[in-house]
């Protein structure tokens, strides 16, 4: 083989011998710089399952931090966000049930921009080897109800401090008087005063217990309006007597509303106890029903003291009290409106107040219409002897109230 074959092959060899090389190179280059899958973590047999069907706030964590797996009700509840808890407290949580497999529970407070702060149990446990479950349930309805409970037992308590302490000083007053027939007999008069404003704010209280106990669509009857209101007028007759104030009841008779019957009495009463309580003497308690598109409207007009317009955004909270003085003078407990809404707001319905000082008040409840058999929708077209302020009907010279 002559020289110049010899350097033709060698070349040939040497250029296969290099182009070997380089694609072996980028061959291993590119096996390289390829991303090697990250392999998750398989969830426990029927986790997922559990997981889907829980009501509670479920989250599972991978040991890289990141959201495995999460239930419906966790991004309702806005506890994830992306692969990431939202919550740095319970973030911390899941590492130390990671670093030393102890389960922990704890109450936590969540906050997000424009959405009322809300209170969770939170219970995180490990998963396995790498992974960790974080049980969260929302406890931000049972801890308002727990407010308005201390709320509600620190204001009885107060209340009932009241009439009991000045029992206990008008007693020792007697004793000190025992001589004195005259301040005895004064003293006994204030002392039965008390005595009755304490029995009438523990009865409030019961019953306002009982109400909440109590729901009315349980067992809904037809209540007769006309049996209510004349039970509720005689129940304050002989307050009304001895101040000389003339209760008429008028409006659509025969109405019937649909709901419990001891309810809707206990919040008619209470309309008109307070109508009677707070009329000047000598003067008219109204109490008249309309019907208006399958709703009733049991309205009490007093030609009271009348109230603040600053006050009427409060007048249906316990205790509340427009007037303290006038509530000691009238046996006030500051229970009667409250019970009434409560008694609305179970029966679907609603109650109003218009009021101005010095013109009186006008309280409307409105509940559910009930048709009887013998009751259609056009029934309401017979007004009765009297519209819903107890007038006549020709009588329009006088301003409505609403």
């Amino acid at each position: 083989m002559d020289p110049t074959t010899q350097a033709l092959l060698a070349a040939l060899v040497g250029a296969l011998v290099a182009g070997g090389a380089v694609f072996a190179w980028h061959v291993s280059d590119r096996q390289q710089r390829a991303a090697v899958p990250l392999q998750q973590p398989a969830l426990p047999d029927g986790v997922a399952t559990v997981l889907s069907v829980l009501r509670s706030s479920a989250v599972v964590i991978d040991s890289s931090e990141l959201v495995l797996k999460a239930s419906a009700p966790a991004y309702a509840l806005g506890l994830v966000r992306g692969t990431r808890l939202v919550s740095d407290d319970l973030a911390e949580m899941v590492r130390q049930v990671r670093r030393d497999g102890q389960i922990r529970e704890t109450e936590l407070r969540l906050t997000r921009p424009g959405v009322p702060a809300r209170f969770v149990s939170a219970r995180v446990a490990p998963l396995g080897s790498r992974l960790v479950l974080a049980l969260v349930e929302d406890r931000t309805r049972e801890r308002r109800v727990e407010e308005v409970r201390r709320d509600f037992v620190a204001n009885v308590s107060h209340e009932l401090k009241t009439p009991v302490g000045a029992i206990r000083l008008l007693a020792d007053a007697m004793e000190d008087a025992a001589d004195d027939p005259d301040a005895v007999k004064r003293f006994a008069a204030r002392m039965l005063t008390e005595s009755d404003r304490l029995g009438k704010l523990v009865q409030q209280i019961i019953q306002l217990s009982r109400l909440q106990a109590d729901d009315p669509l349980d067992e809904p009857i037809a209540v007769d309006l006309d049996e209510v209101i004349a039970t509720a007028v005689d129940t304050s007759a002989m307050a009304a007597e001895d101040r000389r104030i003339h209760v008429l009841v008028g409006g659509v008779p025969g109405v019937q509303v649909y709901g419990n019957e001891k309810q809707v009495l206990a919040a008619v009463s209470n309309l008109v106890s307070n109508a009677v309580s707070y009329s000047e003497p000598d003067s008219t308690v109204v109490v008249t029903t309309r019907v208006d598109e399958g709703s009733v409207d049991i309205s009490v007009v007093d030609q009271g003291i009348g109230i603040p317009a600053e006050e009427l955004d409060r007048i249906f909270e316990r205790f509340y009290r427009v007037d303290p003085a006038r509530h000691r003078s009238t046996g006030g407990t500051g229970l009667g409106l409250s019970i009434v809404k409560h008694v609305a707001a179970t029966h679907g319905g609603e109650v109003r107040v218009w009021s101005a000082e010095g013109q009186g008040s006008t309280f409307t409840l409105t509940l559910p219409q009930h048709y009887g058999t013998d009751s259609t929708p056009d029934d309401d077209l017979s007004l009765g002897s009297m519209d819903d302020r107890g007038r006549s009907p020709g009588n329009d010279e006088q301003e409505e109230r609403p």
